[in-house]
């Protein structure tokens, strides 16, 4: 099945709504300039509210080892969403052996990865417009037919602009094997709404298998 992803949890009801959706990932933001940042601290306590569950995942915006030491050091992270080039993901992949999604932002075709990166995982998701004070979570989509014909060269996640009345679209149209969103379940920035949650999560189900191979870990 199609795996989720939904990212920017930032307060109690959103976290018990993803863990109660039964998703495979939960995103946090420790990137100041976000609606839906979070200090290391308040991760670990809204992380410390259900044991097991979604798998953890941080989001850094060019970080630099610090941030990603004081997050590490304050909740276990399974996963390492990076916004950096790819050699600063890779650094990164190895010096914490933690696994590292990459996240690209796509314009063109000629964004898209076409040879396998030193990182665990891409999100391809819609380049961020011109002005937007961050590189990702500006609710905008991309054209999905850049995807035609592309053969990923790792496993990787959907983005951009995905809401619960899209996603369906989205998944059929890419073949995405796992997709991601933030603000398209939101009832204000960073205030998730468990309707909206459940109503996206039934949609992504309701798709059925992804169509391609290239199922993230």
């Amino acid at each position: 099945m199609t795996r989720i992803k939904i990212c920017g949890i930032a307060e109690p009801l959103g976290f018990d709504s993803v863990v109660a959706a039964g998703v495979d990932w939960l995103g946090f933001v420790f990137f100041p300039a976000s609606p839906r940042a979070v200090t290391p601290g308040q991760a670990a306590a809204l992380s410390a509210r259900h044991a097991g569950g979604p798998g953890r995942v941080g989001l850094f915006v060019d970080p630099v080892d610090a941030d990603i030491e004081a997050a590490l050091a304050a909740l276990p992270l399974d996963v390492l969403q990076i916004h950096a080039s790819a050699a600063r993901a890779a650094a990164i992949r190895e010096r914490f052996g933690v696994p590292v999604w990459r996240a690209i932002g796509v314009a063109s075709r000629a964004d898209l990865p076409s040879a396998r990166e030193p990182v665990d995982g891409v999100l391809i998701d819609a380049k961020a417009p011109k002005g937007a004070t961050r590189p990702g979570g500006n609710a905008a989509t991309f054209d999905w037919s850049l995807l035609d014909g592309w053969r990923a060269p790792l496993p990787w996640l959907l983005a951009g602009g995905l809401t619960p009345d899209n996603v369906a679209t989205a998944i059929r149209a890419t073949g995405a094997p796992a997709v991601d969103l933030s603000s398209g379940v939101e009832s204000a920035p960073g205030v998730k709404d468990p309707a909206l949650i459940a109503t996206f999560v039934a949609a992504v189900r309701a798709t059925g298998r992804a169509q391609v191979t290239g199922a993230i870990g």
